[in-house]
């Protein structure tokens, strides 16, 4: 397994949108372990493929406190939507910044899992806004895009400045 290098905002590769993986095969597995190790290092609780520049329908996600529960979700979609709820979001791709965001509070999730196999989840909550989080990467969309401009330019000019200094 390895770590895996994770794109920084406004890294242009992080507005890719991602291809639906054709098939679950030893490479996706390979790279699902590997975003996993890479999530729970950087650390954190969701990490899409974009985020370490695979361009693929690919999130390995962790909301538990026992960092145990590993769940991967391949070429997800959102069948239903409903309620409204704000939560203060981060994002590995974003170091350091906490802003509010206002997504569905309930959503129910169609994917594939490490094995190819379809299922269904419903997710509320902390898993329903990671979910719909690192579902907007695969669209090539930041967090911080929900924010106002002037918000967002803040970002991007500390971050760019972070990286130069590095």
């Amino acid at each position: 397994m390895a770590i895996l290098e994770i794109l920084n905002y406004p890294d242009p590769r992080l507005h890719t949108v991602a291809k639906p993986v054709k098939e679950v095969d030893t490479h996706i597995r390979r790279l699902i372990k590997d975003m996993a190790e890479t999530m729970y290092a950087a650390p954190g609780i969701g990490l899409a493929a974009t985020q370490v520049n695979q361009h693929i329908q690919l999130i390995v996600i962790d909301t538990s406190e026992t960092k145990d529960q590993l769940l991967v979700l391949i070429n997800p979609k959102i069948i239903a939507r409903s309620g409204s709820q704000d939560y203060e979001e981060g994002c590995l791709s974003v170091p350091g910044i906490y802003e509010s965001v206002t997504r569905a509070e309930k959503i129910t999730v169609q994917a594939l899992d490490a094995n190819g196999t379809q299922f269904t989840l419903d997710a509320d909550g902390l898993l329903s806004v990671c979910i719909q989080h690192e579902m907007d990467h695969l669209l090539g969309k930041v967090f911080v895009e929900y924010l106002s401009p002037l918000k967002r330019n803040r970002i991007k000019t500390k971050m760019v400045k972070l990286q130069r200094d590095r």
